[in-house]
C-alpha cells in the first residue's frame, strides 16, 4: 500500500480506535503471540491492511463504545481524546487473526499487580515499553496538538493566586520548550462523562505555546502562575501519570519507586515480566519508556503533513534503525529526545494543569478531594524534579537479565558506600565498538565467558560497560565489588566502554553517558561522593587502558585527578634502557 492511498484521518485514527476497543477484552496472561513490539507492529500492519476496504474510522470508534459499556475507563482519557468521536453507528470492526487480537488484548493496558507488570512488550533495543500510553500519543498526535482551557469559572477547588513553588534544584541539561501548533478547548467544571463535543473548541493563533514556562521552579521564592491550559498530548502520556503517582503525600516523594526495571521470563520467547522491586509504583521503567515514546512520536505526527506514514511503518523505524533515516530519533534515545521534548518548568505546569483538569472530572477522587492548589503545584513541582532528575537525567541500564547474565559464581562482597572514584575502563577486545542491544548483548555474554572460565572470577569484572547503542549494561553493579582495577576494586566503580580507544574515540553518547549521567545518578543517589575522583584504568595499573586517545580527553573532564600519573609512563622513566620492556597488560588482565 502507497503512502499516497493512506487515509490518516479515517483509517489511522479508526486502527487506534480498534486497539483502545480491546482494552477491556482478555484478562492478563490470555495471548498466546509472545509479548514483543514486533507483535504490536505486525497487529497494526494488519489493520492497516484490512482498514481501507472498510469506514474503519466510524466502525472502530462504534466498537470501542461498545466495549467501554462493559467497564469503566479514565474520564480524562475519554474527555481529551475520545469525546469527539463516540457518535457513531454501530458497525462491526475490521477482523484481527485470534493470536493477535488476543496479543492487543492483554497488552493495551497497563497495570502492576502483585510483582507483576501486565501490559508492556520486549522492543528491539531491549527496553520493556507499556502500549497504553504508547497508543494514547499516537492517538492524540494524531489529532494535533490541543490546548485545553482550564477556565477558573469552576465550581471545583478555588484557586489560590500567587502559589509558591519549593525549589525544583538543578534539572536535566538540554530541556527546551515545544512549540507545537495547537487547538484549543475550554474546560470548566464538568462532568465525568462530558465529551469534547459539550465545550468551546477553536483555532488559537500559532504563538500559543503549551511548553511556555510560566512557572520558574529554580527558585524558591518564585510565585508560581495558576495553570491556565493544558497539552492533551502531555497530559496523557506523562502528566497524569506523574500527578497521580505523588498525590498519596510528601512521605512518597523521595521514595517514589520512579523507574523501575524487571525481568521478562526468557528474551526470545517473552511472556511474564517481573519487577526487580515488587513495591515498585505504576511509574515503572516501562510505563515511562512507553509514555515517552507516545509523547514524542505524537509530536512527530502533529507535525507531519499529510499523507502521514501507515503507523506500523512509523513504529517499525522508531524501533528500529530511526525514523526517516535519522538515527538519533530512536527509541534508544528516548530519554535524551524526551529532555528536549519539554522544560522542567513546562513539565510542573502539564502535571498542575493535569490535576487540576482530574479534580474537575472526577471530583470524587480520593486524593484529590479537598485539595487547595498550592497542594497540587507541590505535587506537580516534586513529581518533575523526581522524573526530570531520576529519570530523564539517568542513563537507561539494561539490568544483567535483560542480557543474559549467568549467575554469580561464590559469593560477592558488599562494597561500603559511598565510594570515591570512578575508574573509566575500555574493553579492548571486543573492538569494535556495539551499535546494537543484540550485539551489546552478546559483547556482554562473551566477556562474563571469560573472565568466569578462563580467568577464573565469579563474575564480569566490570561495575557497567558502556555500549554505543545508547544504553548502559550492568555489570556487577552499584553494591558488589568487582575486579576492574587491581588493589582499588572496593574503592571505587570499574566503568568500561566496549571498543578499543586508542585511536579512535566513543560516541558522543557514551562518552556522556560516562561523563554526566553515571555519576550524577549516583551522586544523587547516595552511591558516589560528590567530590569522587575519575581515573584511567593505566593510571593505577600498568597497562594501555583505556587507550590513548580515550585517556586524553579523560584528561579534560572535570573530576579527573591528574596528580596521578599513569603507571606505564612512570615505569619507562625509571627503568634502564638495557632492560626489555615490562609486558602491558591488556584491559581484560582486570585482577
Amino acid at each position: 500500500m502507497s503512502f499516497g492511498n493512506w487515509k490518516p484521518t479515517v483509517v489511522v485514527q479508526g486502527i487506534l480506535w480498534i486497539l483502545y476497543g480491546l482494552l477491556l477484552q482478555p484478562e492478563p496472561g490470555t495471548a498466546t503471540l509472545p509479548l514483543l513490539m514486533d507483535s504490536v507492529i505486525q497487529a497494526l500492519a494488519e489493520l492497516e491492511q484490512k482498514a481501507p476496504a472498510t469506514e474503519a474510522g466510524h466502525s472502530a470508534a462504534a466498537w470501542l463504545l461498545t466495549a467501554q459499556g462493559s467497564g469503566t475507563h479514565s474520564p480524562l482519557y475519554h474527555f481529551l481524546l475520545e469525546g469527539k468521536s463516540l457518535n457513531t453507528t454501530e458497525l462491526d470492526p475490521p477482523s484481527l487473526s485470534p493470536e493477535l487480537r488476543g496479543l492487543m488484548g492483554e497488552v493495551a493496558r497497563h497495570s502492576v499487580q502483585d510483582g507483576k507488570e501486565y501490559g508492556v512488550v520486549l522492543a528491539p533495543d531491549g527496553s520493556t515499553v507499556a502500549v497504553e500510553p504508547l497508543l494514547a500519543g499516537l492517538w492524540a498526535g494524531l489529532q494535533g496538538h490541543r490546548i485545553v482551557n482550564l477556565s477558573l469559572e469552576s465550581t471545583a477547588t478555588p484557586p489560590d493566586a500567587g502559589v509558591t513553588f519549593p525549589d525544583l534544584g538543578p534539572t536535566s541539561p538540554g530541556l527546551s520548550d515545544a512549540s507545537p501548533d495547537v487547538t484549543s478547548g475550554d474546560v470548566r467544571a464538568v462532568s465525568p462523562n462530558v465529551s469534547t463535543k459539550d465545550t468551546d473548541v477553536r483555532a488559537t493563533s500559532p504563538e500559543v505555546r503549551p511548553g511556555s514556562p510560566d512557572v520558574q521552579a529554580s527558585s524558591p521564592d518564585t510565585k508560581a502562575k495558576l495553570p491556565t491550559a493544558v497539552d492533551s498530548l502531555l497530559v496523557v502520556t506523562l502528566a497524569r501519570g506523574l500527578g497521580l503517582n505523588f498525590l498519596q503525600g510528601p512521605q512518597t516523594w523521595n521514595h517514589s519507586g520512579l523507574g523501575t526495571e524487571g525481568c521478562w521470563d526468557q528474551l526470545s520467547v517473552p511472556r511474564t515480566f517481573t519487577l526487580l522491586d515488587p513495591e515498585a509504583s505504576p511509574l515503572t521503567t516501562a510505563f515511562l519508556n512507553g509514555a515517552l515514546d507516545g509523547a514524542l512520536l505524537g509530536d512527530y505526527l502533529s507535525r507531519t503533513p499529510a499523507p502521514r506514514p501507515p503507523l506500523s511503518h512509523l513504529l517499525s523505524q522508531y524501533y528500529g534503525a530511526g525514523v526517516a533515516g535519522d538515527p538519533g530519533f530512536r527509541s534508544n534515545f528516548r530519554r535524551h529526545n524526551g529532555a528536549a521534548l519539554t522544560s522542567a518548568p513546562s513539565l510542573t505546569q502539564q502535571v498542575w494543569g493535569a490535576l487540576i483538569l482530574l479534580q474537575r472530572l472526577e471530583p470524587a477522587h480520593p486524593h484529590l478531594q479537598g485539595m487547595s492548589q498550592e497542594e497540587l503545584a507541590q505535587v506537580a513541582t516534586h513529581a518533575t524534579k523526581e522524573f526530570t532528575e531520576a529519570f530523564l537525567g539517568c542513563p537507561a541500564i539494561h539490568p544483567r537479565c535483560r542480557w543474559g547474565a549467568a549467575p554469580y559464581q561464590g559469593r560477592p562482597t558488599l562494597l561500603k558506600l559511598p565510594l570515591g572514584f570512578l575508574y573509566v575502563h575500555h574493553t579492548y577486545l571486543p573492538a569494535p565498538p556495539c551499535t546494537s542491544f543484540e550485539s551489546c548483548a552478546a559483547d556482554m555474554r562473551s566477556m562474563q565467558r571469560f573472565h568466569q572460565q578462563t580467568r577464573g572470577w565469579s563474575d564480569i569484572g566490570y561495575s557497567f560497560v558502556v555500549g554505543s547503542d545508547g544504553y548502559v549494561y550492568e555489570g556487577r553493579g552499584w553494591h558488589w565489588v568487582g575486579a576492574h582495577t587491581l588493589g582499588h576494586n572496593s574503592r571505587g566503580f570499574g566503568v568500561a566502554l566496549i571498543g578499543n580507544y586508542t585511536a579512535v574515540l566513543p560516541s558522543e553518547a557514551a562518552l556522556l553517558a560516562v561523563r554526566d549521567e553515571l555519576p550524577r545518578c549516583a551522586i544523587r543517589a547516595g552511591l558516589l561522593r560528590p567530590d569522587y575522583a575519575l581515573l584511567g584504568h593505566r593510571q593505577l595499573v600498568p597497562t594501555e587502558c583505556p587507550g590513548d586517545l580515550l585517556f586524553n580527553l579523560l584528561r579534560t573532564w572535570p573530576h579527573f585527578d591528574k596528580n596521578v600519573k599513569p603507571r606505564t609512563a612512570r615505569r619507562a622513566s625509571s627503568r634502564s634502557k638495557r632492560r626489555p620492556p615490562p609486558t602491558i597488560l591488556l584491559s581484560t588482565d582486570l585482577q
